[in-house]
């Protein structure tokens, strides 16, 4: 098969979309409508199962439905090693993000059918993976945009950015309306209907305005080991259902269990794959160096990511059970708090932009952005204790507590995410690239699989032990990371 040249003409080196390639245009409103569906269903889920069965909802205890839903994200983001396997080895970046855009329709349309407990399993599989799939390879694709010396690169990834959190602004406003107000199910199909225009957008433009970018398949597979492949892939997924169907019938495989498994094995596959890449013959000396400068990143994003992901949970019950959602004479949604954090990213995603932009090579390193984001995270849940300390833990908290919350973590946000997807496209191994990336959402996949665990730990009687000593923790860790960041830049190589 004839190699493709890799996209290099003018509608790439072109600045039509703010000084950006117009592929950025496409790939800016494929991800806003696949985040809309995402955080759409997301603002309801924890409801959804905790709601009584007679309101609507599964009944399930809430303890147990944080921790799912947990499970649910770490999953979501694990399946992102299987869509840039894929990607690497079979089908190339962009023909894989459209196969995961469609599974992640067919997941939301099973939500939006009422299947009870049956439908929210089936969902929870074809969205799984279908971001998996997804995910990983259109940030990947945004990459392939700008060579790694372009300082347009950072800018770029906070611009795509700030299409990820258009999606995820609306989304909540809508779905969460609808769903809280009328019926779960239409709020959950209207999120199906928000994946189906990101496959339109996508298939529409991607041809004039992405060309060759990520249709080249980096690391092929050899033809003759295709079909085992796909013979082995077919067998692993019958074993893996007969086995579970067989533990769940003997009383082995348990919700309990299954949250413990995920927990573990979120933690083992990231591992394990950093000792794959680092080990591999592929791999060179400058590479092994940037996989080791790449790890205490990898570290402060789990814990980033643990306390930011908990807003969906944590907080979602907090708003809903603690706060006063009469304010200025408006009845708030409690899934309408699940806007405020992208509102500010897409105020904010534009300054710092510019704030990177302008300082060129005099912006801080890449460690030191990170510690900056571990510091705000910890700081977000720090100012949780304030309205429990004042009034107790029984008294309903007034909403600006949780918009400040939401703001520090933003702040974090801001310097940590859009930087380290930036920083993950250019300390990747050639070899490896999309399943670098991969590895950069195996950190939210850590960070969920832990919090399935730890969300269990809060209720309102170690609320301020709950919030502080996970502030704490990261506030000291970002001072840590900040003061070893001469060190990791140094094994970057020439990264900044």
């Amino acid at each position: 098969m004839a190699k493709r040249e890799p996209l290099t003409n003018e509608s790439v080196n072109n600045k039509g979309f703010f000084g950006h390639p117009m592929g950025l245009f496409t790939l800016f409103f494929t991800e806003f409508w696949e985040r809309f569906s995402y955080y759409g269903m997301k603002a309801i889920l924890v409801y959804y199962m905790y709601t009584q069965v007679t309101k609507g909802g599964l009944g399930i205890d809430e303890t147990t439905a944080t921790a799912i839903v947990s499970i649910y994200g770490s999953l979501v983001y694990m399946s992102g090693i299987i869509g840039g396997w894929i990607a690497d080895r079979l089908a190339g970046s962009t023909r894989t993000v459209f196969l995961g855009g469609v599974l992640i329709m067919l997941g939301h349309i099973a939500l939006a059918l009422p299947f009870g407990i049956s439908g929210l399993f089936a969902s929870m599989v074809l969205i799984v993976l279908g971001t998996g799939l997804l995910k990983p390879n259109v940030s990947n694709v945004v990459g392939s945009l700008y060579s790694k010396t372009d300082n347009r690169r950072d800018s770029g990834f906070s611009i795509f950015y700030m299409g990820v959190n258009l999606g995820a602004f609306v989304a909540p406003l809508v779905v969460g309306t609808i769903g809280q107000k009328y019926n779960f199910h239409l709020g959950f199909g209207l999120a199906a209907i928000g994946m189906f225009l990101g496959l339109v957008v996508f298939m529409a433009t991607k041809k004039k305005n992405i060309g060759n970018a990520g249709v080249e398949v980096p690391n092929p597979l050899p033809n003759d080991q295709k079909g085992k492949i796909y013979l082995g892939i077919g067998i692993a997924a019958v074993l893996i259902i007969v086995v579970g169907v067989i533990f769940a019938n003997v009383g082995i495989l348990t919700i309990d269990s299954f949250i413990n498994l995920v927990t573990i094995l979120s933690i083992a596959i990231p591992i394990l794959y950093f000792i794959v890449m680092y080990f591999s013959n592929k791999t060179s000396e400058v590479e092994r160096s940037r996989l080791l400068a790449y790890i205490p990143l990898f570290i402060a994003s789990v814990i980033f990511w643990s306390i930011q992901e908990q807003g969906s949970t944590i907080l979602a019950v907090f708003a809903d059970k603690r706060t006063d959602l009469n304010f200025g004479g408006l009845k708030i949604e409690s899934s309408w708090f699940q806007s405020v954090n992208p509102l500010f990213i897409i105020v904010l995603a534009p300054v710092f932009a510019w704030i990177w932009m302008k300082l060129g090579n005099r912006q801080p390193s890449t460690p030191k952005k990170f510690s900056f984001g571990l510091i705000f995270a910890g700081l977000s849940f720090l100012i949780m204790l304030f309205p429990a300390i004042l009034n107790g833990t029984e008294s309903l908290v007034n909403p600006i507590w949780l918009v400040l919350s939401f703001l520090l973590c933003v702040l974090g946000e801001l310097c940590l995410s859009p930087v380290g997807l930036s920083a993950t496209t250019k300390l990747a191994p050639a070899a490896f690239s999309a399943q670098t990336m991969s590895l950069w959402f195996l950190s939210n996949a850590a960070a969920q699989g832990i919090n399935a665990q730890i969300v269990q730990l809060y209720n309102e009687k170690t609320e301020i032990v709950y919030f502080g000593v996970i502030g704490i923790i990261a506030v000291g860790l970002g001072l840590v990371l900040f003061a070893v960041s001469p060190a990791i830049k140094k094994l970057m190589q020439g990264i900044n």
